[in-house]
């Protein structure tokens, strides 16, 4: 009954399933690229083995960077495929690796569309990032016998109570997963509650990534940009954080200070350039490539890729997602950068990994937008609590590492397996 209904409701959502497609095209072409892909139609087959990793969108595409430099060092003779859903993760995935690895769009949840992914791609071993659970998908592969693995798993207690609501669908399909490899202990707990029968804990991948190529010489050209003032990151903000902010700083001026703005969706670039011109500020934007005058105090970070630099080029940096209930974006990356880190209340993405900076010292939680700007101006005028907090931030990084290594052991296993029962299969057709 649970399967027939998910699978009606996914064609009652067709239409708007398209249409949705369509509208985020107009503001983002790149998601009309290749529609077949969406239905399973694939171009060329794979010439060799393939590996397989989904990462729904840009923050997971960053997280299996390390893990995907491990399995294409450890498996040359192997194709690796990334998928993905939005265009920001796409994006992203086809600068990784030197190109070296095939990106496509991941088919939709439709048991057609799977069968045929499935069926063109032959994946030797399937990965799924943080919380991909696509009912179909999973009883295809299983079916297909690909080992199937859902890396870096999270499960907030939000996650986990709309999962409940549809409980005999997510315990099948967490059931048929060949292995769990969670972020921490909570996570873990709450995907056997949802019906996970083995979890690994092996800790976050985030904190194995390393900065992006370039990024300490991009971070000097900001630097150079941003002149001698001070600077505060309002990094990877979301829809109604950038009003709360700037409504704040009315309030609490930075005193010179320089706030650098960078949206975490580049679809809103310039629907902050909008507001920021309709309040009357003067700003600069990171694509003019123009100097910044000593009377504008905004910069509009409107570029993609290129976070790691923010995080270098800035003394300050608030993570975004967090003042709102977002759940909070990453704040690993700064705190690898040593810079001083500002969260809001609102964290549930990153619950351990927030707290535990927070114990080490590396990050403040704040209330409010207010709270934001006054723990930054304190902080701008205190070298030594920023040098602080920020070596605590690098200390912290570096005792999370070797999830990479960790999640590495699991694959290997589950491709020995999976080569050993492909062998046996060609004996058995040939006898």
């Amino acid at each position: 009954m649970w399967r027939a209904g998910y699978r009606l409701l996914l064609w009652i959502a067709l239409p708007l399933v398209l249409a949705r497609l369509w509208w985020r095209g107009r503001q983002e072409p790149r998601y009309r690229d290749n529609p077949g892909e969406r239905f399973g139609f694939y171009g060329a087959e794979p010439e060799k083995p393939v590996i397989w990793l989904h990462a729904v969108s840009l923050g997971e595409t960053r997280a299996a960077e390390p893990l995907l430099r491990a399995l294409q060092q450890s498996h040359p003779e192997c194709e690796l495929l990334i998928t993905q859903m939005t265009a920001t993760g796409r994006e992203a995935a086809q600068g990784l690796l030197g190109g070296s690895a095939r990106v496509a769009w991941l088919a939709y949840d439709y048991p057609f569309a799977v069968k045929r992914f499935v069926r063109h791609f032959r994946p030797r071993l399937g990965i799924l990032m943080e919380t991909e659970i696509w009912f179909h998908l999973v009883d295809e592969c299983k079916r297909s016998g690909v080992p199937l693995i859902l890396a870096n798993a999270r499960m907030s207690a939000k996650s986990a109570r709309g999962y409940a609501m549809v409980a005999p669908l997510v315990r099948g399909a967490l059931g048929s997963l060949s292995a769990i490899i969670s972020q921490t202990a909570e996570d873990a707990d709450r995907l056997r509650s949802l019906g996970a029968r083995t979890v690994e804990v092996a800790g976050n991948l985030k904190f194995d990534v390393e900065p992006s190529a370039g990024s300490e010489s991009l971070a000097e050209q900001f630097r150079r940009r941003f002149g001698e003032r001070g600077v505060l990151l309002a990094a990877s903000t979301r829809e109604g954080e950038e009003e709360l902010l700037l409504d704040a700083l009315e309030q609490v001026p930075l005193a010179g200070a320089l706030l650098v703005i960078v949206p975490r969706h580049p679809q809103r670039f310039d629907a902050i350039a909008q507001l920021l011109s309709t309040r009357g500020l003067k700003f600069a934007r990171r694509s003019a490539e123009a100097p910044i005058d000593a009377d504008c105090s905004i910069v509009l970070g409107d570029s993609m890729g290129e976070m790691a630099a923010y995080y270098r080029a800035c003394d300050v940096a608030f993570i975004g997602g967090s003042l709102l209930a977002y759940g909070g974006q990453n704040l690993i990356e700064a705190c690898a950068a040593g810079v001083p880190v500002l969260i809001g209340p609102h964290t549930y993405n990153f619950a351990q990994a927030a707290d535990s900076a927070i114990a080490a010292g590396a990050a403040l939680r704040v209330g409010r937008a207010e709270e934001v700007l006054r723990e930054a101006r304190s902080l701008l005028r205190d070298p030594d609590r920023r040098a602080s907090m920020g070596k605590a931030g690098i200390a912290f990084c570096a005792t999370h590492r070797g999830a990479t290594r960790r999640t590495l052991v699991v694959c290997e296993r589950l491709l020995q397996e999976s080569a050993g029962a492909d062998g046996a299969s060609s004996r058995r057709a040939g006898g």
